[in-house]
């Protein structure tokens, strides 16, 4: 396919990258590799990314917006504060447990490049710092102490691993579980 403008190449190699880095790693797709899957020459692909590391930071940041947009049509569509907080559960259990899901981009991401890419690190910090936000300011609007955000924010994230590493849903279910127990009982 040919490319014709910055702007569509740009979309392409981002596509790819994507795909690419979530399916494999980061380090584990040449930039060759990437070029070849975006149908853009490499002088092309360096032209619009000065390297791998804006490249995954661009991707992240593209996929926190996914992400959320995702998240808020189950938090919105949920018909209690209670109800608002567990969806984000329900988000996790139905985009999990497939053998393609390889748990989050993000701790992927800085697992892998975090000790040597400050850019990295801050989107990823980011990302987990509007996550935890979203959920405090939905557990303390309900009248509940910070810690109980913070305990659900924790069981969010362990969950969110342990659904890539069992290839399974059901950690996502549980963690909902304890998450509605933490609720009810402050």
């Amino acid at each position: 396919m040919v490319v014709t403008t910055d702007t569509e190449a740009r979309e392409r190699v981002l596509e790819a990258a994507d795909r690419l880095f979530y399916a494999k790693s980061a380090h584990a797709v040449g930039m060759d590799e990437l070029r070849a899957e975006a149908g853009v020459s490499l002088k092309k692909l360096y032209q619009l990314f000065d390297g791998k590391d804006a490249l995954v930071e661009e991707v992240l940041r593209r996929r926190e917006e996914a992400i959320t947009a995702a998240t808020m049509k189950y938090v919105l569509r949920a018909a209690t504060p209670e109800e608002q907080v567990l969806a984000v559960f329900d988000w996790m259990a139905d985009s999990s447990g497939t053998t393609d899901f390889r748990g989050c981009a993000f701790i992927n991401s800085y697992a892998e490049l975090g000790p040597s890419s400050d850019r990295v690190t801050a989107v990823v910090r980011h990302q987990k710092s509007g996550v935890r936000g979203a959920i405090t300011a939905m557990v303390t609007g309900m009248g509940k102490p910070e810690w109980v955000a913070d305990s659900i924010f924790l069981l969010f994230e362990g969950a969110m691993t342990n659904t890539a590493i069992t290839v399974s849903s059901e950690p996502a279910r549980q963690a909902r579980k304890a998450a509605r127990f933490l609720l009810e009982s402050t």
